[in-house]
């Protein structure tokens, strides 16, 4: 009776023994490959399975997307600059199968030739580009990935160049072009406004020829502005100084105009003194 209770005890504990090894719990964000004997039979979807003990095996592969940094690569760009550039990537696995059995690490795998596209893409662009076309680098450098890494069942999702550094040599250079691009804008800009400028005064010197009063109301408006804080100093311009004496010259010459014009008295019967053909006193004309 006591044999048959330990039997009973140790089929019972084989039983668990065996129940334990054969369940497999697969999570949402995985899928199992099973290997039986050696030979992938199936690759198992989430939840519970189970597998025969010692003759299967299963190799769980994360199908989540995976943040890989690739570390900073010394490169010199087409036209011979030096520079270290660092990037990151990510990938994601789409078929487990190929995953386990066409390459045995895939994320060092992908590490490896991630730094090597690297230094290919980056290589065949000059600075500028590489500063400035970065998105067409990104885009590039992710389909050599993907040509590769679709073999082995990953895809690579984004690539993005993350940090850029310099020589302090050409960080100075580069500093010393921006300021003289900046002068230049300035100095274009300041030509721009000459140009109006002198285009404006020019339409306004028509104007003050066309109308002289125009000037000479500008003359006043100016004595006004100097006026405003108070200063004992009368400044006249050039332009009235002239205008005054072109007013007196005026009043002098209508002055001696009034004086030549006034009628005369006639004496010792001479002829009076007319704006017309003189008149003789017998009446006729000359």
């Amino acid at each position: 009776m006591n044999a048959a209770a330990g039997i009973g005890l140790v089929a019972a504990i084989v039983v668990i023994i065996v129940a334990a090894t054969s369940i497999r719990v697969v999570f949402q964000f995985q899928r199992g490959v099973l290997f039986r004997l050696g030979r992938v039979v199936a690759v198992r979807e989430p939840g519970l399975n189970f597998i025969i003990p010692v003759i299967d095996q299963m190799k769980k592969v994360s199908m989540r997307i995976i943040t890989m940094p690739i570390q900073s690569q010394g490169i010199i760009t087409r036209d011979n600059v030096s520079v270290d550039i660092s990037a990151v990537a990510y990938f994601r696995v789409v078929d487990a199968r190929k995953s386990v059995v066409a390459i045995e690490n895939v994320h060092a795998a992908i590490d490896q030739i991630a730094q090597t596209t690297l230094r290919k893409v980056v290589g065949q662009h000059t600075l500028d580009q590489a500063l400035a076309e970065t998105d067409a680098i990104n885009a590039d450098i992710r389909q050599i990935l993907d040509t590769t890494t679709l073999e082995w069942g990953v895809e690579v999702t984004l690539v993005e160049l993350k940090d850029i550094q310099l020589p302090d040599s050409m960080k100075r250079a580069m500093a010393r072009q921006a300021e003289a691009e900046r002068e230049k804008r300035a100095k274009i800009i300041a030509a721009e406004g000459e140009s109006l400028a002198a285009a404006a005064l020019g339409e306004a010197s028509d104007t003050m020829m066309a109308h002289p009063l125009a000037l000479q109301l500008r003359n006043l408006q100016t004595l006004v502005e100097l006026g405003v804080d108070k200063n004992t100093t009368v400044v006249f311009p050039a332009p009235l100084m002239s205008a005054i004496s072109d007013i007196s010259g005026f009043f002098a010459r209508e002055s001696a105009a009034a004086s030549a014009q006034a009628p005369q008295t006639p004496s010792n019967g001479s002829a009076a003194v007319l704006d017309g053909p003189a008149v003789l006193a017998s009446g006729t004309t000359r």
